[in-house]
């Protein structure tokens, strides 16, 4: 039992306890999904990093894309290829908190993207999605944001 206990342990110091206001969308520096292509997980149903000269930017970040066709996808429709949660992880936001993601921890379910922290966020989030998403949903739709949109920084 104990060392059940402890994988749940550690995802909980993994992610901020506090309530604190977050930006709108996950970004860092002004990229957002670290840098992977949002829709290549629907396309070829996996991470695929994007490239730095092929850039689209939504609600205040910069996306990047694997292909010019990954990039004329998004900007036709932003909304179908847009994680869910801003780009933070599913699992910590359907127990309330957030959490930075791994983007090679991701769910495409319902034509909607889902990324997570790590292995265990994901194993977690796996088991009982639908209620997951469910609790996910209510709790981003309260959850606090920051003011503003965040800064795009530089192009990426």
């Amino acid at each position: 039992m104990r060392i059940a206990v402890l994988p749940l342990l550690l995802l909980v110091a993994a992610v901020a306890a506090a309530r604190e206001p977050v930006p709108p969308v996950n970004a860092r520096d002004g990229l957002a999904l670290q840098g992977y292509d949002p829709v290549a997980y629907f396309a070829a149903g996996e991470p695929t990093p994007g490239r730095a000269d092929l850039v689209a930017t939504h609600e205040g970040v910069h996306y990047r894309f694997a292909s010019e066709e990954n990039r004329a996808r998004f900007v036709a429709d932003p909304a179908r290829y847009a994680p869910q949660y801003g780009g933070y992880c599913a699992y910590a936001m359907s127990v309330d908190r957030i959490a930075d993601i791994d983007p090679r921890r991701f769910d495409v379910r319902d034509g909607k993207l889902y990324l997570n922290n790590g292995y265990l966020a994901e194993a977690l989030w796996s088991v009982g999605t639908g209620s997951h998403v469910k609790s996910a949903d209510e709790n981003w739709r309260v959850f606090p944001r920051a003011s503003g949109r965040p800064a795009a920084g530089p192009e990426p």
